[in-house]
């Protein structure tokens, strides 16, 4: 899913080639993200624009010989010239003015080539492991090295003309793996990858050989003396396309600041975003006195104490407790100011809980739907949707950060939000409060239909997270897990990597469960079930799938059920609590069927209820759970923490019933439905006092 849609988008036909720009934001000044070399097209600065669009008018455009724009058929119209002209022609049809440049590898020598020769057209430039024509280059990279024949091809022999002709897809691969060659960038070889294919190597070779064509104008040294601009170039000091000594060189020439990423490879912007953005904000405020966001105000001392709190957006629960924890907090530190940073549908339930929202809120893209989309008939590869929502999670990772420096809060309660544990960890600099993180479990878990290469993948990113902990432990002032030792599922890490049971215990302390409030404070079930407006003489069942659509399928084959249940249970009386995400009009619901849509008292009601027919998320099962509510509950296909976390934790506690939804037929529901209301229950008890123990744990921060 994009973090933010495009305002507009058109073209522009120079010399008989269209040229594809988008255009995002509304700000008083201009950013124009220059492509850099063919092989991949303007989608290389997701994890930019949705940010800086949000304060600049951003504009990008696809080069020729990729993504939307054209692909000439002669090497001369590959030329730098070209180039050049294509840029002024994009930035004429888009009323860019005099801009901010940002430029990507080759980008960045295009970038430099208009500060000096069209110093009208540019106000900054920011060069990120920039190509330039000064400095030392890799000799498997030079004219000669690409048109020499060749018996073989192996490693960068497939830096050849020939090879390209007849093998592209594997050098673009080699190619791609030596752009992202920094640990732990599977998601960023992927996705170059895939731009990559979206060009041809003849068209590649065409590009290599009018680099032999000399361009109308003045690219040596001299060229870089004149730049007057304000320049910031970010290069890895291990970068495999564009050496390290290149950007020193261009940095010394024109007086550029240059920051260095260490052991960084060619492609910061993607690997390292959240520092690139960052230096970027610091550099435009500090260069062109464009005022950095959540600059952080003086305040006196006496000010009351305040947090940002984030709640995960995924599933309502973790809003529940969450504002359960908040009032234990408040109670421990009634100055407490809190502000909460989150998404719908978290919003609604801390609005009707009166609960003050930060408005930055506004910004943030929606996770929830990103897994809508990502998810199938009753399906959800839950790692492989996490993986895939990485331009949402930098771009709300820095909405959080400008709210954290703006707000000046004393500390950070993140429940679950991965994205601010994983750049905070990976760029500690960026802390500015105490961090309290808690999570109900840890550890990515392969799905076996993912084969060899998902179960590589998930021990990729445990691995990064463990590096991540152990390197920097101090990131996380508290790290909570909302739980017992015993609930941690008795797995690897993946290979040669840690046991969870191991690992966990040492990194976390633990808060038993935490419900948002424990069905014993609801008084005596009669009473509850009078107020609700249940009669005693009627068998009660709740149908509900948490705050997202994605349990759309199961509610529809739980409603074909329904009518096999009510001949086999005659005082049966069913309601279907579709969430703030799903219209239930849309459900084609028969008769006798209630409805209802958002239910901010839902665990009430499960509480009261006879049974309970729910998905495998964790906070509902273990409200029922709590409550000795017979469920049946049907885990989502893939999705690992339902299908490994979850299930394992309600096995321990003697809860539910689980469902396998592919194989349970509507009648197969209704005779399980029957049967469970049969069988007693034994649920071992759940914590009552896991909101008071989170809160203590974390107003020791305070």
């Amino acid at each position: 899913m994009r973090a933010k849609l495009l305002d507009t988008d058109g073209s522009v036909e120079r010399d008989g080639v269209k040229l594809h720009y988008d255009v995002y934001g509304q700000g008083p000044e201009t950013m124009v993200f220059l492509p850099p070399w063919s092989i991949v097209h303007s989608r290389i600065y997701k994890a930019q624009l949705p940010y800086f669009s949000e304060r600049f008018r951003c504009i990008t455009f696809d080069p020729r010989g990729n993504g939307k724009s054209g692909r000439p058929a002669n090497a001369v119209d590959y030329t730098l010239d070209n180039y050049i002209a294509d840029a002024i022609a994009v930035m004429d049809a888009t009323d860019a003015g005099r801009a901010i440049l940002v430029g990507l590898s080759l980008g960045g020598m295009h970038a430099c080539v208009l500060a000096a020769h069209h110093p009208e057209r540019v106000k900054a430039a920011i060069l990120a492991g920039t190509t330039a024509t000064i400095g030392p280059g890799y000799p498997y990279l030079a004219p000669q090295h690409f048109m020499a024949k060749r018996e073989q091809y192996v490693g960068w022999d497939k830096y050849n003309r020939d090879y390209w002709l007849t093998q592209y897809p594997d050098f673009a691969d080699h190619f791609v793996r030596h752009i992202c060659s920094d640990p732990h960038s599977t998601k960023q070889i992927e996705d170059a990858i895939a731009w990559a294919s979206e060009t041809t190597g003849a068209v590649l070779a065409k590009i290599v050989e009018a680099r032999t064509i000399p361009p109308s104008f003045d690219v040596s040294e001299q060229m870089y003396r004149k730049i007057t601009c304000p320049l910031l170039l970010i290069h890895g000091d291990d970068d495999q396309i564009q050496p390290y000594a290149r950007a020193q060189a261009v940095a010394e020439v024109t007086g550029g600041e240059l920051f260095t990423i260490c052991g960084g490879g060619h492609n910061p912007l993607g690997r390292f975003p959240a520092k690139c953005n960052d230096l970027i904000n610091a550099f435009l405020d500090r260069r062109l006195g464009i005022p950095a966001p959540g600059k952080r105000r003086v305040t006196s001392a006496a000010k009351p104490k305040t947090a940002l709190y984030l709640s995960s957006p995924i599933g309502l629960g973790h809003g529940r407790r969450d504002i359960a924890i908040a009032r234990e907090l408040r109670q421990l530190h009634p100055d407490l100011q809190i502000d909460w940073l989150a998404q719908d549908p978290v919003t609604r339930l801390l609005e009707a809980s009166g609960e003050r929202i930060h408005p930055l809120s506004r910004r943030l893209a929606s996770e929830s739907r990103h897994i809508e989309l990502e998810s199938g008939e009753h399906d959800l590869n839950a790692f492989q949707a996490i993986r895939r929502m990485d331009e949402v999670l930098i771009a709300n990772f820095m909405t959080f950060q400008d709210a954290v420096d703006d707000g000046g809060y004393d500390l950070v309660i993140a429940d679950e939000a991965w994205d601010i544990d994983h750049y905070w960890h990976e760029h500690p600099e960026l802390k500015k409060a105490k961090l309290a993180w808690f999570t109900d479990f840890v550890g990515y878990v392969p799905m076996p239909e993912g084969g060899a290469h998902e179960a590589f993948l998930a021990a990729d990113y445990n691995a990064e997270m463990i590096e991540h902990v152990e390197r920097h432990p101090g990131v996380r002032d508290r790290a909570i897990f909302v739980g017992a030792p015993d609930d941690i599922v008795p797995l690897s890490f993946g290979k040669d990597l840690p046991s969870m049971r191991d690992w966990v215990p040492r990194h976390f302390d633990f808060s038993g469960y935490i419900l948002g409030e424990h069905p014993q404070s609801f008084g005596s079930r009669e009473e509850l079930r009078r107020h609700l407006g249940y009669r005693p003489d009627e068998l009660v069942c709740i149908v509900t799938v948490g705050g997202s659509s994605v349990g759309t399928h199961l509610m529809r084959r739980i409603l074909q059920s329904y009518p096999m249940a009510r001949a086999k249970l005659p005082d049966l009386r069913m309601i279907l609590v579709a969430g703030p995400r799903i219209d239930p009009a849309s459900l084609d619901a028969p008769p006798g069927v209630e409805l209802r849509a958002f239910v901010p008292n839902l665990d009430r009601h499960l509480a009261a209820c006879d049974l309970a027919l729910v998905q495998g998320g964790l906070t509902t099962c273990m409200e029922l759970a709590a409550a000795g509510t017979p469920f049946l509950y049907f885990p989502l296909r893939n999705h690992f923490e339902q299908n490994f976390h979850v299930a394992h934790r309600l096995d321990r506690y003697g809860a539910g019933r689980r469902m396998e939804f592919a194989t349970s037929t509507p009648d197969m529901i209704a005779d399980q439905m029957v049967a469970v209301l049969k069988t007693p229950t034994a649920v071992k008890p759940v914590e009552a006092d896991g909101a008071l123990r989170a809160a203590r744990m974390i107003a020791e921060l305070i």
